[in-house]
């Protein structure tokens, strides 16, 4: 505040960028005013054409496919896995034609994909990867564990462009902001045209293509600066919470929880369960009973295929996916927040157990 620069100009921006970028193994970051416009930047800038299609998980938020339909093209669905949650990278390659330029995976709720699958599948095909990485920050995906030991990276680094949010519930926040991470100078430049409205460097006020306004400002920036130098803190606190609520629920009978894959470090970013249909509660009622007991929870993700907005345009006619729909209607998730105690978390534990009826 003091330096004067509380818009979208100052040296915070750039720190934040080049530290965030570090952190996740990248070497371009461009910080934009949220993880939805990141995704949009990242897809407008792969110039792809009317008709072209992106793959990407149907249990997800919206923004992933509005992102895909605002740069004209056509989002192509793939199911969820039952244990990750994440998308089932085995379905991908059976929903490739000629006119698919893109794969957009998603890490679900902390938890990775399974990427070296994906990363060969576009590599064979000559396709671009863009990794929604906003739920995962400081996760790690053992790369090339199927040959062996393999190699862990941070997610966030796989692909042309990977995309974050730091949204309020994020585990690095600015309030609202994000950020689109490369390796790619060429792309890094032309995303910074896309956030400031396309203005050239050489001729102000002189526009050979439109861009937007997705800028960050520097007092956000300032403040996902601070973020960053506490992210191991941060993400330790989230994994410490995720295995607190794994100890005290894993006896719960009829209740999956989160899984940590052995190629995989989850950062809990959220906690979730999901009822077994045996135990007579889908998620609302059982959102509504844990309510009364001074419980809240959030929803899962519906779907992009039962979404009416999607129906509307006429996208996804008839189309099923099974385990997105059993998530989305067995799923909710559990008070996740860093400042959550230990106290809380028995107390959020007893109440679920109290519910599905475990004395």
């Amino acid at each position: 505040m003091r330096t004067g620069w509380i818009s979208s100009a100052g040296h915070f921006i750039d720190r934040f960028e080049q530290t965030w970028a570090e952190y996740c193994g990248r070497r371009f970051g461009i910080a934009v005013a949220n993880g939805t416009v990141a995704l949009e930047a990242a897809i407008e800038a792969l110039d792809l054409e009317p008709g072209d299609e992106v793959i990407l998980p149907t249990f997800t938020i919206i923004s992933c496919a509005q992102a895909v339909i605002a740069a004209g093209a056509v989002p192509v669905l793939v199911d969820a896995d039952p244990r990750t949650w994440c998308m089932d990278v085995a379905a991908v390659e059976a929903r490739l034609t000629p006119r698919t330029r893109a794969i957009m995976p998603v890490h679900i709720y902390g938890h990775p994909v399974d990427m070296d699958p994906l990363v060969a599948l576009a590599e064979r095909h000559g396709l671009a990867i863009v990794e929604d990485a906003a739920e995962v920050h400081g996760a790690e995906y053992r790369s090339g564990w199927r040959d062996g030991e393999g190699t862990w990276r941070r997610c966030g680094s796989f692909g042309v462009m990977s995309c974050f949010s730091f949204y309020a519930n994020k585990i690095i926040t600015t309030g609202e902001g994000g950020m689109v991470l490369t390796d790619d100078e060429v792309l890094a430049a032309r995303l910074r045209g896309l956030r400031n409205l396309a203005f050239r460097s050489d001729r102000r006020f002189y526009h050979t293509e439109l861009g937007h306004n997705f800028r960050l400002t520097n007092v956000q920036a300032a403040i996902g600066v601070a973020q960053v130098e506490n992210v191991d803190t941060a993400v330790a606190r989230k994994r410490a919470v995720g295995q607190a609520y794994t100890e005290r629920l894993r006896d719960v009978p009829g209740l999956a929880l989160p899984v940590e894959e052995p190629w995989a470090r989850n950062v809990y970013w959220m906690f979730g369960v999901v009822l077994d249909e045996d135990t007579g509660l889908d998620a609302v009622a059982c959102a509504s009973r844990l309510r009364e007991r001074g419980v809240d929870t959030r929803p899962f993700f519906l779907g992009m295929h039962e979404q009416p907005a999607f129906h509307a345009r006429g996208l996804f006619a008839g189309e099923r996916y099974p385990v997105a729909e059993r998530l989305a209607r067995q799923g909710l998730y559990l008070p996740s927040g860093l400042a959550l105690t230990d106290a809380q978390i028995d107390r959020v534990g007893e109440a679920v157990a109290d519910v599905i009826g475990v004395d």
